[in-house]
């Protein structure tokens, strides 16, 4: 089994921001100086918010052009690939520049769609980065194994299956014995923990665990002993 744990002083590999809803920019302070790596679209309230991006990543479809010439050409990487969306363009910059641990913002709002293509791409490489989604003072983080974590007592607990996970749990309100969670079936959407040490044994399956943030820290599996 291994240990989520936030460790002080460990902090996000970069910032990945999509383009969608961006939390305010003291959100954004709190994680300086990590890199900012950029979707094309959301680039343009990245400089709205007074903020300079390391790379914007994308087609460039969705960039207005005045903003383009307000940063230098070579954090512009173009790339016109459209079996890819931006999310997932970022995800192999990270991979070839060794950026593991990864804070998202912007994963969800707008158009539907692109919030649910979000989802599959984050699915498609939670095995090989460290993915963490920030939303509304939430971490949202894959899960597909055994877990034991440290939260507070009364935290908001919430286990969304991808698509389908067996599992047991340990402290939690309504727990689960060997049951399974199903998209389309049965959900495990905000839970409450009645301690401090939780446990969610992965039996089979994955899901997303949402807890509340930790900014700046990133959490971090450990093998627990």
């Amino acid at each position: 089994m291994k240990s989520i744990n936030f460790p002080a002083g460990n902090h996000f590999s970069a910032v990945v921001c999509l383009n969608a809803n961006l939390p305010d920019k003291f959100v954004f302070d709190l994680v300086a100086p990590l890199p900012l790596l950029v979707a094309d679209g959301a680039a343009n309230n990245i400089l709205a918010l007074g903020l300079e991006p390391t790379k914007v990543i994308g087609d460039m479809d969705s960039f207005f052009i005045n903003n383009q010439h307000r940063i230098l050409e070579e954090k512009l990487l173009i790339i016109p690939d459209q079996e890819t969306n931006d999310f997932e363009k970022i995800l192999q910059y990270c991979i070839q520049n060794n950026y593991k641990d990864l804070l998202i913002f912007g994963f969800h709002g707008g158009e539907l769609e692109h919030t649910l293509n979000n989802w599959s791409v984050l699915k498609k490489y939670c095995k090989r980065l460290n993915l963490c989604i920030f939303d509304s003072n939430r971490y949202g983080i894959p899960v597909y194994e055994p877990v034991e974590l440290f939260v507070n007592i009364g935290e908001i607990i919430s286990l969304i299956p991808q698509p389908k996970v067996l599992l047991r749990t340990h402290n939690l309100e309504w727990e689960l014995n060997g049951e399974t969670l199903e998209l389309g079936r049965r959900e495990g959407a905000r839970n409450v923990a009645v301690g401090e040490h939780i446990i969610l044994e992965v039996l089979e399956g994955e899901l997303l665990l949402f807890i509340n943030h930790r900014l700046p820290i990133a959490p971090v599996f450990f093998p627990s002993f």
